[in-house]
């Protein structure tokens, strides 16, 4: 028989016994983004059990991460994140088997690293990510645990849900067919309170439990939305099913490149500052200033891969993302991270 006596806490719950326990104890997880969602969605489902939890993340921590990311220290800061949110999460719980990915969901992996999961949860804060999660969900029939802060507000869902007739909830496309990231700011752009990050973290956590045990009502068919400054929460009903048909996974993907690749190459490519002319009167790395709302009507050349930077790396993305639309088969990458992630021996 198991020791479990760490989880008698929960196998006190009514409706909650070994039976239920095992399955979290069975059940396999994967947690894309380790970062403000992903540290609070991490420790909760492997404190809870969880027997094995994959967490996919490419970034390494920062200062400007600690207010939110609690998996991290000081300390941690410029180290991999999933190598310390690993380490971290191995101490905390040693029966759960982790299982780190150190790189970037892409179109090339999605397919193979979803497989091995029998939930998804996405912890991103990028839209090329949460998009290709999503379809990725969709084609494999895959669940998937939606969550998204920004500033004071939250949300979470429970995409691509089989009910009894085996007909399909609605997906991130039913709520949001196509989204401008480009005039959507991230964390680092718009501000994020840190215990926002921590509530619709656990959210998350809480709903993967309640899909492993059988218990409790999915949020599938459903939006909550989470207010940290009034504490008032709305549940917003969708249909029933989903009423997007996907097919293949996006057609347009923004690559990234680091500042130290685009450091070492810099010559290769052709720069586009993407922000305003304030900024980029202040503070830039060189090559041409086209403002992200000029991008669509610019008569760019294409004879060389273009790479597009902005504050974080947010604009960027979306700029790069109207490149490729507009230029079919134009070479075309975003910074990543951003001037913020640009290092300070690479200053002019």
């Amino acid at each position: 028989m198991n020791d479990w006596t760490r989880y008698s806490c929960q196998l006190a719950l009514p409706g909650f016994d070994e039976n239920t326990q095992q399955k979290l104890s069975a059940a396999k997880v994967l947690v894309v983004g380790a970062g403000g969602l992903g540290c609070p969605a991490l420790q909760y489902l492997v404190s809870s059990g969880v027997g094995t939890v994959g967490i996919a993340d490419y970034d390494v921590v920062s200062v400007k991460n600690l207010h939110r990311q609690i998996l991290y220290r000081p300390a941690d800061i410029g180290q991999s994140k999933v190598t310390v949110a690993t380490e971290n999460l191995s101490t905390q719980n040693p029966d759960v088997h982790l299982v780190p990915y150190e790189l970037r969901i892409t179109t090339g992996n999605v397919m193979e690293i979803i497989a091995g999961y029998d939930i998804v949860v996405d912890c991103t804060d990028n839209f090329d990510t949460r998009y290709l999660l999503n379809d990725a969900c969709v084609l494999a029939g895959k669940p998937l645990v939606y969550g998204a802060i920004y500033q004071y507000e939250g949300q979470v869902a429970v995409w691509n849900i089989h009910s009894e007739n085996g007909a399909l909830s609605p997906n991130y496309r039913d709520l949001y067919p196509e989204v401008n990231a480009a005039v959507v700011p991230n964390c680092a752009d718009g501000g994020v309170i840190p215990t926002i990050a921590g509530m619709i973290g656990c959210l998350q956590a809480n709903e993967v439990i309640k899909y492993i045990t059988g218990t409790g009502e999915l949020l599938a068919g459903k939006l909550l939305m989470v207010d940290a400054l009034t504490m008032q929460n709305r549940l917003i009903k969708l249909n029933t099913t989903t009423k997007t048909k996907i097919t293949s996974l996006p057609a347009v993907y923004v690559q990234e490149i680091t500042a130290e690749e685009l450091k070492e190459h810099v010559a290769e490519y052709q720069l586009i500052d993407v922000r305003t002319e304030e900024e980029h009167s202040l503070y830039n790395i060189g090559g041409l200033h086209i403002p992200l709302h000029d991008m669509s009507t610019a008569d760019i050349a294409i004879d060389k891969p273009i790479v597009c930077y902005c504050a974080s790396g947010r604009r960027s993305a979306g700029a790069a993302r109207i490149l490729l639309e507009k230029y079919s088969g134009a070479s075309v990458y975003s910074l990543r991270g951003g001037l913020d992630a640009w290092p300070v021996e690479y200053h002019g």
